[in-house]
């Protein structure tokens, strides 16, 4: 299997599945609920003694997340003000990366501190992408393709790993929400939960979607460099 066939497979599951988040998005933004996204944050914040958090509007639609450098839960204008089963459960899930934060969940505080070595190798990766695609007409060979592979390996390993703690952190914040919101009441068991649940759910997809290629996409670098080594 191609490098391409990797991309080009993940790519349209990845449409797919935002495709399949944005009509649930829809679908449970017709029941309704008592409270509105931005309510449903600061209650979730108050019962658990987080009182330094602020809750802002952000423009766009499904752009809602937690920002731990200035402690505030921004949720999209839909989400901040209707009171929908879909706003409930989108804000009730940042609030939960703000619980996880205040709580000093180990999980969270590891995916905070992958994200500068996250930055450090896509900026590898770039540089030696071009490099390798420059010098393969200029100078060839200048650059071991077994080095090329070892340090892309490298990078598409730190990738990996942050896609997978940041898919646990997104699952766990997703159990505190659906906690939350059924204990507190503000959800029944039915078709509220269940909506809460069927939204989260496929909002959890999306990450999994994005480990995985990230996953596929080290193992054929793996591949390549185990057969290039037996050359």
């Amino acid at each position: 299997m191609t490098l391409w066939i990797i991309f080009g497979a993940f790519a349209i599951l990845s449409w797919v599945v935002s495709s399949r988040l944005k009509s649930k998005f829809e679908k449970y933004s017709k029941i309704p609920l008592p409270y509105t996204g931005a309510e449903i944050a600061k209650m979730m914040l108050t019962q658990n003694g987080v009182n330094n958090v602020s809750i802002r509007p952000v423009d766009g639609t499904l752009t809602d997340f937690y920002n731990p450098t200035d402690l505030s839960v921004n949720l999209s204008t839909k989400v901040f003000s209707e009171r929908t089963v879909a706003a409930a459960a989108v804000a009730a899930h940042e609030t939960g990366h703000a619980l996880q934060h205040a709580q000093g969940y180990k999980a969270m505080a590891l995916r905070t501190a992958l994200v500068p070595l996250q930055n450090l190798s896509s900026r590898i990766l770039n540089i030696i992408f071009i490099g390798m695609f420059a010098l393969a007409f200029i100078m060839p060979n200048v650059l071991p393709y077994t080095l090329a592979l070892q340090i892309i390996i490298a990078c598409y390993a730190v990738f990996t790993l942050f896609s997978f703690v940041t898919l646990g952190v997104e699952i766990d914040a997703s159990q505190r929400a659906i906690k939350w919101l059924t204990d507190s009441g503000v959800i029944a068991y039915g078709e509220t939960r269940d909506g809460a649940v069927d939204a989260l759910k496929w909002a959890a997809c999306t990450y999994l979607v994005a480990a995985l290629s990230s996953l596929a996409t080290l193992l054929y670098y793996i591949l390549q460099f185990t057969q290039s080594s037996r050359d």
